[in-house]
């Protein structure tokens, strides 16, 4: 890397070179690199994923679902490997053509809706199932500004902060002063709003604790980005508070162990397509799952 300035290219290429870890599956076109046909299971809602935070984000929502006793919401999770390059098969892309986990296919209504953009899954089934959405209007468009403020928010936190703290080949003060000072400030906005309010959109459980927790919780769990003492996560006390009742929930821990292919093998559930997938973790082990980056 040369010392002199970087001075942009009248036109731009890209550089194979470049990109660090990520570098296999960045590519400037969108499309479909090869013909793969997707699987479909048993159930209405097929699901093709990874257990990264907006994976997480619906499969603790169709867990959360099911422990409701909404037993439409039964679903067959795929894994959807994006190291491998999954998401550029052609039945992935037909599904999401921004080649992006999580996808959706609701095999309930005719033709088969597809689904994706992981708060979209949410808003989705929420109003498919009449949960974790209230209906009055003031509390309503509560929730959903805290979901699209969770869409707009976190690509900062992950394809910002995370992506030049932990990832990039090469460390730029720049850019890790200017995602860290953003991911704070983040960090500060919910914590005041949890310092008057049990969860996010209010005093009720919603579709905003299950788009926000995956991101939020785990950074300040220290879970995500070896960042929580760089970051002084624990002074964040509401956020703290919040993310521990939040991964507390039954649902929550299943719904975190899906089409999960890292940490240790206990934390794992690579595919699920019945709630009896579980019966091998054992509640020790889902506890123990919960804590585990």
């Amino acid at each position: 890397m040369s010392d002199s300035p970087y001075v942009p290219p009248k036109v731009w290429t890209p550089n194979p070179q470049a990109g660090g870890r990520f570098a296999n599956i960045n590519r400037p076109v969108a499309g479909p690199t090869h013909d793969k046909v997707l699987p479909v299971g048993r159930h209405p809602l097929q699901l093709y994923s990874l257990g990264t935070p907006n994976g997480v984000k619906v499969t603790v929502m169709l867990e959360e679902l099911l422990a409701l006793g909404h037993h439409g919401a039964e679903y067959d999770a795929w894994l959807i490997n994006i190291g491998d390059g999954d998401q550029f098969g052609s039945g992935f892309v037909d599904v999401n053509p921004n080649s992006k986990i999580p996808a959706l296919m609701d095999h309930s209504t005719t033709p088969p809706t597809r689904v994706f953009e992981s708060g979209a899954i949410l808003l989705y089934l929420a109003e498919k199932f009449g949960a974790f959405l209230p209906k009055e209007p003031h509390a309503r468009t509560e929730t959903l500004s805290w979901l699209f403020w969770q869409m707009g928010s976190a690509p900062y936190l992950g394809g910002g902060f995370g992506h030049f703290y932990a990832y990039a080949p090469t460390k730029i003060e720049y850019c890790i002063d200017r995602f860290a000072m953003e991911v704070k400030r983040q960090l500060d906005v919910l914590d005041r709003q949890l310092a008057k309010h049990r969860f996010i959109a209010g005093d009720d459980y919603t579709l905003a604790d299950i788009a926000i927790w995956p991101w939020y919780g785990a950074l300040v769990a220290g879970l995500v980005y070896d960042a929580a003492e760089f970051l002084q996560v624990a002074s964040y006390t509401h956020v703290v508070r919040w993310n521990e009742e939040i991964a507390a929930r039954p649902a929550v821990k299943r719904g975190r162990m899906v089409n999960r292919v890292f940490g240790k093998p206990e934390t794992q559930l690579r595919e699920r397509h019945d709630a009896s997938d579980f019966e091998t973790k054992t509640q020790d082990k889902l506890d123990a799952a919960a804590k585990q980056p």
